[in-house]
């Protein structure tokens, strides 16, 4: 494969994933929400009860980032902070029945999304791309962490 080809392939996917960044965050933003509240929300309802250190690595996410998000989903309802019992200093993060609800409701705002931008592809087209992203992916957490400390999971 020519190098020309690799760097428009890399270009592409950077261009793609800013674009539909902002596209979810627009989506998202008509439902009252931010994507970076929609992906804590997601991962709470697959995984609740994580502390906020453990999230914020399944996350990639500093921890101060995430305790400003935190604070937020809080603040609206949709999150609960509750005491480790078994470390005082933890809080163990829970989604509230409002949380669930609004949680719920993103994954039809998900899928709308999904159908919207993947309309005409062929199911063998999304199926070479994601096998290709998942590649792209692994191979850039084999190359561990780059300068400047922004580690690739």
């Amino acid at each position: 494969m020519s190098l020309d080809l690799k760097k428009q392939f890399i270009t592409q996917l950077i261009e793609s994933s800013r674009i539909l960044r902002n596209y979810v965050d627009h989506r998202a933003k008509s439902r009252g929400t931010t994507r970076a509240q929609w992906i804590v929300l997601f991962r709470l309802r697959e995984q609740e009860g994580l502390s906020q250190v453990d999230l914020a690595e399944v996350l990639e996410l500093q921890p101060i980032s995430l305790v400003r998000l935190l604070d937020r989903l809080v603040e609206h309802g949709l999150v609960e902070r509750r005491s480790d019992p078994r470390d005082r200093r933890a809080n163990r993060l829970f989604l509230t029945p409002s949380g669930r609800r609004l949680a719920d409701d993103l994954d039809s705002l998900r899928d709308a999304i999904a159908t919207d931008v993947l309309q005409g592809m062929p199911a063998a087209s999304i199926e070479t791309s994601l096998k290709a992203l998942r590649e792209v992916k692994d191979r850039i957490k084999s190359l561990g962490e780059p300068a400047g400390g922004i580690a690739a999971k």
